[in-house]
C-alpha cells in the first residue's frame, strides 16, 4: 500500500506524456480533457495516500527523497500539457494570454516572496517576504495557488467545449465535473490550507511564539 502514492504520481507523468503527443496528433478534444482530468485526479489523491501509508522506518526507498520534486514536476506537465493544447489546437490567441499571463504573475510572486524560482518555506533566500512576514507571504501563495487552479479549471472547460460530443454531453461532464470539484475542495480542505509540507513546522513554531 505504501506504494500507491509513488504509483499515482508515476501514472501522472505517463498521462502527460500522453496528452503532448495526444496535441502532437491533433487528438480530438473531448479526450484530451479526459486524460486531464484523470491526471487531476492522480494529483488529488497522490499526496493523501503517502500520508496514509507512509513506509516503515528504515524501508523508504532512496528515492523517496526526491518524492516532493518529481511530484511538482508533473503537476507542471501536467498543466503545461493542457496549455499547449489548448494553445495549439483549440484557440492560440486566449492560450497565450492565460498562460503568458498566470506565467508572469507567477514568477513575480515566487521572486517576491521566496527570492528565487520555485522556492519554499525553508529555501527562501534571507530579506525575502517569507522570513520577513510569513503570514502574508502564506497569503499571497495561496492566492497565486487559487488562481492557478482557476486558469486550470477555464482552460479545462474551454478544452471540453471544444469537443465535437453533443451538448448534453458536455452539460452533464460539466454538472458532474463542478460537484466532484466541490467534493474534492470540501475534502482536501486542510491541504489547502497549507503551502507546503514544510509551511506545517514554521506555522506550529510562530504559534508557540505567539501563545509565549
Amino acid at each position: 500500500m505504501s506504494y500507491l502514492a509513488d504509483i499515482l504520481t508515476l501514472t501522472r507523468l505517463i498521462l502527460a506524456i500522453l496528452f503532448f503527443i495526444w496535441t502532437g496528433i491533433g487528438g480530438e478534444a473531448g479526450w484530451a480533457f479526459m486524460i486531464f482530468v484523470a491526471g487531476e485526479l492522480t494529483d488529488a489523491f497522490d499526496g493523501t495516500l503517502a500520508t496514509k501509508y507512509p513506509f516503515p522506518k528504515g524501508k523508504i526507498p532512496k528515492y523517496r527523497k526526491y518524492a516532493a520534486v518529481f511530484d511538482m514536476v508533473t503537476d507542471i506537465l501536467l498543466a503545461f500539457a493542457l496549455a499547449l493544447y489548448f494553445i495549439v489546437r483549440v484557440n492560440l490567441v486566449a492560450g497565450l494570454i492565460v498562460t503568458i499571463g498566470y506565467v508572469v504573475t507567477a514568477v513575480i510572486i515566487e521572486f517576491i516572496v521566496y527570492g528565487r524560482m520555485l522556492g519554499h518555506p525553508d529555501t527562501a533566500r534571507p530579506g525575502f517576504l517569507m522570513q520577513k512576514n510569513f503570514p502574508l507571504a502564506k497569503k499571497i501563495i495561496l492566492a497565486r495557488r487559487n488562481l492557478y487552479l482557476a486558469c486550470l479549471f477555464l482552460v479545462a472547460t474551454w478544452v471540453l467545449y471544444a469537443a465535437t460530443w453533443p451538448l448534453i454531453v458536455k452539460i452533464i461532464i460539466t454538472i458532474i465535473g463542478v460537484t466532484v470539484s466541490a467534493i474534492l475542495w470540501i475534502y482536501l480542505s486542510q491541504r489547502r490550507h497549507y503551502i507546503s509540507r514544510d509551511a506545517v513546522d514554521i506555522e506550529r513554531k510562530l504559534a508557540k511564539k505567539s501563545h509565549k
